[in-house]
């Protein structure tokens, strides 16, 4: 055994220094979210400032609202992330707020809920279409592409100038089970109803956001730029009572995910915590994919 050796560059950090982000400045892309809006206060308690960024503008203003009330330090911006001068807008608006930006959370994306607010509404991507592969329209696919993938591609690319200017920073992006394992159809499936599907290109984006991932991670190598990913589990919505205990049945857990559960890991892998950790894909899904 061998003792360990500490010296002046490797200096020893308290457990809540390992988590506290008080200086620097986030963005959340898909911040008015289920899971960006917990994004966003979690940053925010662990003392980052946060631009809550999202295509509607109304609910991540009222999230501000909320976060300014408690003290915290937020903006919000609108932003289509499909949109590559909507992206630089919104990370030049972040550097002129806030003087730099330190830490990217890529978690907007098209994901067809199955949850009965989504499932009421009338333009409901799944009223459209099934979701079956061999009816699937070009249309959808590209515009799934275009947000899910290509959108993550160019926040990355815009938030990456900032941070290499300032020589440092960190990028998470959201992937999903989904882009490990395929979708178990069977979940979506109700006796006497029409067939529903998870449609093919949320796995496809999904498996294509680790791949960003990794590629990012070595391309930054030697710039104190790290880049991992995020890969939750199914996260309750209100969902019906079929589709819990379908779900629940595949899990080693034995439940969905509580939309909270995602935020001990997002933190980890914002902050010096995971310091030695890039290219890397955190799987949060109470033990799905370990069957």
């Amino acid at each position: 055994m061998h003792p360990t050796v500490l010296d002046e560059s490797h200096p020893l950090i308290s457990l809540p220094k390992l988590f506290d982000l008080s200086g620097q400045v986030a963005v959340v892309t898909g911040g008015a979210g289920l899971l960006g809006k917990e994004f966003c206060r979690t940053l925010a308690d662990a003392g980052a400032a946060v631009v809550i960024a999202d295509l509607d503008f109304a609910t991540a203003d009222s999230l501000f609202q909320q976060l300014q009330a408690n003290g915290r330090i937020a903006a919000p911006v609108r932003v289509d992330v499909a949109d590559p001068d909507s992206v630089q807008r919104m990370v030049e608006m972040t550097v002129q707020s806030f003087g730099r930006l330190d830490i990217l959370v890529n978690s907007a994306a098209l994901d067809p809920k199955f949850d009965p607010a989504i499932l009421a509404s009338e333009t409901n991507f799944n009223k459209r279409f099934s979701g079956a592969f061999e009816d699937f329209p070009l249309g959808a696919w590209n515009q799934a592409l275009s947000i899910n993938l290509t959108g993550a591609f160019l926040c990355c690319q815009a938030a990456s100038r900032p941070m290499l200017d300032q020589g440092s920073g960190v990028i998470i992006n959201l992937s999903s089970i989904y882009g490990l394992a395929g979708p178990d159809q069977r979940l979506y499936q109700r006796p006497g109803e029409a067939p529903k599907f998870k449609p093919v290109y949320y796995s496809v984006t999904k498996a294509g956001i680790i791949g960003l991932t990794r590629y990012l991670a070595t391309y930054y190598a030697g710039k104190n730029i790290r880049v991992n990913a995020l890969s939750p589990g199914g996260v309750f919505n209100d969902h019906d009572e079929a589709f819990v205990q379908a779900y629940s049945a595949r899990s080693v857990m034995g439940r969905m995910a509580e939309k909270d559960e995602m935020n001990g890991a997002l933190l980890f892998l914002a902050s010096p915590a995971s310091a030695y950790m890039t290219g890397a894909n955190l799987v949060v899904d109470g033990g799905w994919t370990a069957w």
